[in-house]
């Protein structure tokens, strides 16, 4: 079994910055790739950023402001979000596709609510 676990988010003002952490656990062969989507309500579940193979990938929303990091000895993966806006107000969702035993598979995290007021 593979688990993914978050911690960070929270309510911050506009202009703020929060930090999420994601770290996974469990019987991992291989995490090829790690990032985070995020889900508001009323809308579908998208990219934030990725990071694979030291490569990393930005929604257009977020470049500038935010930056995925991966720390490859604890398999963790931060997200730095910088100049938080009240349209990142969303429900944040770790992800990895991990190689697990003979087989790899999409894993996700619980997600951790942010929230930014105005």
């Amino acid at each position: 079994q593979v688990q993914l676990v978050e911690s960070g988010g929270g309510l911050v003002q506009a202009g703020g910055s929060l930090r999420l952490s994601c770290a996974a656990s469990g019987s991992i062969r291989t995490i090829y790739t790690m990032g985070w989507y995020r889900q508001a309500i009323g809308k579908q579940r998208e990219l934030v950023a990725s990071t694979r193979g030291g490569t990393t990938n930005y929604a257009d929303s977020v470049k500038g402001r935010f930056t995925i990091s991966r720390d490859n000895a604890k398999n963790t993966v931060i997200l730095q979000m910088n100049s938080l806006k009240p349209d990142d107000t969303a429900v944040y969702y770790c992800y990895a596709y991990i190689g697990s035993g003979i087989l790899s598979s999409d894993y996700w995290g619980q997600g951790t609510q942010v929230t930014v007021s105005s």
